[in-house]
């Protein structure tokens, strides 16, 4: 397990037992807690019922306990043990009742007996448990204690957003979300490796892009983010991704953007082809986190997914299995390279034009061999065939592409050519 690793599955085992939901101080402990890590990290309050497009923000919702307590006074659910047990956004309650009754507001999934589903309701208000089908198999015919203490408030939804300023206003736009309660891969994974992607990010000297990186819950906190700053988001934003389920030790998922032709799809596909494990390619018809609020008609951002295994791809996803043990150390690490991959991409992406015109005489300068022998042509592929196709309409990842060699692979080689003025940035 890589030393990134260990750190990035040390912060999801520390936000671990929070209880979150798209509203409430769990979301707000959660960010207090990344915020010490980074510090220049702004949370913004939006109050409920605020507009937000087709939207309203909902009443806040926050719990402090809720359990199910049977006919011989066994305590057989508890919220503090596992707070996938609650419905999120239940209401209140306080009440005895028959199993009959209590079945109308139980969860569960025969399929997979073991696993306590996650469940909401967020825009209706009802309330309800979820327990493993193994656990309600046992519950016995009898009168129930059935309690909820919880409170749907006006308050507001929480939020988080932290610029990074580059040496130019255009964007790169990284989303991750974190309003699921104890999951680790599908909720914890994206914001926890999100906070050090950004740790990175901000001990890069100097950047070429600014950055701009919100913590957000999912579906309201994109679409209220939108409505705030679409317009600048439409004037500034040149490439970004959504940012989940990147725990688990398994390949790689790429899901484009809508129209699968932007800079992010092109830096994602670039990254994944020259990476050493596998990758699954989606279409976005199979889509369902905030990609599609990013890319929706009108919105149109330039935003794609990378992802170790996709949302709902894997049958621990939303259910009490998808725990700590489901992600680990080795996982996140590959998940953040692969991401640290597509940031050094993007800064070094520019368009070059060669300044002499046919081959520069490249051994004066020392980067030819004086000796030329069999393997002369292997040692020094890579630079010719990048300066043959340097003709300033194309950009790095062009070139790495047409030549069939990782863009990393000609860092060094394009800094050579620059300090001899060989190649110029066109763009």
């Amino acid at each position: 397990m890589k030393n990134i690793g260990k750190k990035i599955y040390q912060l999801c085992k520390v936000l671990f037992p929070i209880n979150r939901s798209i509203t409430g101080d769990g979301v707000r402990k959660t960010l207090d807690i990344i915020k010490e890590q980074l510090p220049h990290l702004v949370l913004h309050e939006v109050p409920t019922g605020t507009k937000c497009f087709d939207w309203i923000i909902p009443k806040e919702w926050n719990i402090s306990d809720a359990y199910i307590i049977d006919p011989n006074g066994n305590k057989v659910v508890d919220f503090k043990e596992n707070n996938l047990h609650v419905v999120g956004y239940s209401k209140s309650i306080d009440c005895i009742m028959d199993l009959e009754q209590l079945n109308d507001h139980l969860y569960s999934i025969p399929s997979n007996p073991a696993a306590v589903p996650y469940i909401t309701s967020y825009y209706k208000e009802t309330w309800g448990f979820c327990v493993s089908h193994n656990q309600r198999k046992k519950m016995v015919s009898g009168k129930y204690k059935v309690y909820i203490d919880s409170t749907l408030s006006d308050g507001s939804l929480t939020y988080a957003e932290l610029l990074i300023p580059g040496e130019i206003k255009d964007e790169i736009f990284l989303s991750t979300y974190m309003c699921h309660p104890s999951m680790a891969n599908n909720e914890l994974s994206g914001p926890a490796l999100t906070t050090f992607l950004a740790e990175y990010i901000q001990k890069i000297k100097k950047t070429r892009y600014s950055y701009r990186i919100i913590f957000i819950p999912e579906t309201i906190g994109s679409i209220m983010y939108l409505s705030k700053h679409l317009k600048y988001l439409k004037e500034n934003v040149v490439a970004g991704f959504n940012i989940t389920c990147v725990g688990d030790n398994n390949t790689y998922s790429y899901l484009p953007s809508r129209r699968e032709n932007s800079l992010s799809d092109k830096v994602a596909l670039h990254v994944l082809e020259h990476s050493p494990l596998e990758y699954k390619k989606y279409s976005f018809l199979e889509r369902g986190s905030d990609e599609r609020q990013y890319c929706s008609p009108g919105i149109d951002l330039p935003i794609c997914s990378v992802m170790r295994t996709k949302y709902a791809e894997y049958e621990e996803y939303h259910t009490s299995l998808d725990n700590l043990y489901y992600i680990s150390g080795d996982g996140l690490s590959g998940a953040y390279d692969v991401y640290k991959k597509m940031i050094d991409l993007l800064e070094n992406n520019y368009t070059y034009k060669c300044n002499i015109l046919c081959e520069p005489q490249l051994g004066k300068r020392g980067l030819y061999p004086t000796t030329s022998t069999k393997e002369t042509h292997e040692i020094v592929a890579d630079q010719m065939n990048f300066l043959a196709y340097c003709d300033g309409s194309l950009d790095l990842i062009d070139i790495a592409n047409i030549i069939k060699t990782p863009a990393w692979n000609l860092y060094d080689i394009i800094n050579k050519f620059l300090e001899h003025g060989i190649i110029s940035r066109v763009r």
